[in-house]
């Protein structure tokens, strides 16, 4: 695995992997790598021929009071699980050579009308900066196809959407959630929660869990599969619920009767912890998406 910290670099080793005819996947992360992480990186070694990952804590989808500071942060770790898994390209710039004029940014790439749902509600300018920095990675990598994990569904559609809108030559594949034996999907900021914490974590998924047995029961109503779920968050009455919504998973837009492909998103505080999972309601992905364990 060769690994890359500058653009110029970065760009020419891919270059030279496309020179071959060789598909370039890239898979996007800010390390602190997971099973989850390592999911995209074999679907990306299944699909394209080479293979690029990139790591950057990226400062500009974090709010001032978020956890941009203590974002756990494991690059020796993190290189020995890539090269196990046969990644050839590692990109990971420190801050100055993506923003060089940190203090004085003037270009960013925002997708109106999408950036300002779900997580974007809640946490103002993020998907400002994901999009931006994503948008400088399809530019520097210029991948064939780029891999992203289906817990960030809104961060999904945004992404899509701006690939669409700019007209990037990127296909854009999601990959199945990963959980841990007992449903907690995987992320890097379940290392925070204490032992009480991650047992009340577990709320979000019974939540999704309840929603999906009804809907396969028949019920349509999102008034009714929401307030199912949040009787499942009562029991928990110190998980802090942020959103439960039932919504478009291409527009985010709520959905009043469910009659067709609609994504179930969940957010919520368990101790000072934010943390994301949804299902996908089509009578089939239901069942798929909450039964895909480590």
């Amino acid at each position: 695995m060769k690994i890359f910290s500058t653009i110029a670099e970065t760009r020419a080793a891919c270059r030279d992997a496309r020179a071959s005819r060789k598909r370039l996947g890239l898979v996007p992360t800010m390390g602190a790598l997971h099973e989850g992480h390592l999911s995209l990186v074999r679907a990306a070694k299944a699909q394209c021929d080479s293979v690029a990952v990139s790591i950057f804590v990226n400062p500009t989808q974090f709010g001032p009071t978020e956890d941009l500071s203590k974002y756990p942060r494991q690059f020796d770790r993190d290189c020995r699980l890539l090269e196990k898994e046969g990644v050839e390209i590692l990109f990971a710039p420190p801050v100055e050579e993506i923003y060089p004029n940190s203090n004085n940014r003037v270009t960013w790439v925002l997708v109106e009308g999408l950036s300002e749902k779900l997580d974007g509600r809640s946490r103002p300018g993020h998907f400002r900066g994901v999009t931006t920095i994503v948008a400088k990675l399809f530019h520097i990598l210029e991948p064939d196809t780029a891999f992203f994990g289906h817990k960030d569904a809104a961060q999904l559609a945004v992404i899509r959407r701006m690939v669409q809108d700019l007209n990037f030559p990127v296909e854009i594949v999601a990959c199945p959630i990963v959980r841990e034996p007992d449903g907690l999907a995987m992320s890097s900021r379940n290392a925070y929660l204490n032992r009480e914490e991650r047992v009340r974590a577990l709320v979000l998924q019974r939540s999704l869990e309840k929603v999906r047995r009804q809907f396969l029961a028949g019920e349509r109503s999102s008034a009714k599969l929401i307030a199912a779920a949040k009787e499942v968050f009562s029991s928990e009455p110190e998980v802090r619920l942020d959103y439960f919504e039932v919504v478009d998973p291409d527009t985010l837009d709520p959905v009043g009767q469910i009659s067709q492909k609609t994504l179930v998103a969940v957010a919520a505080y368990v101790g000072a912890t934010r943390l994301i999972d949804n299902l996908v309601l089509d009578g089939v992905s239901a069942q798929r998406q909450m039964d895909s364990p480590r």
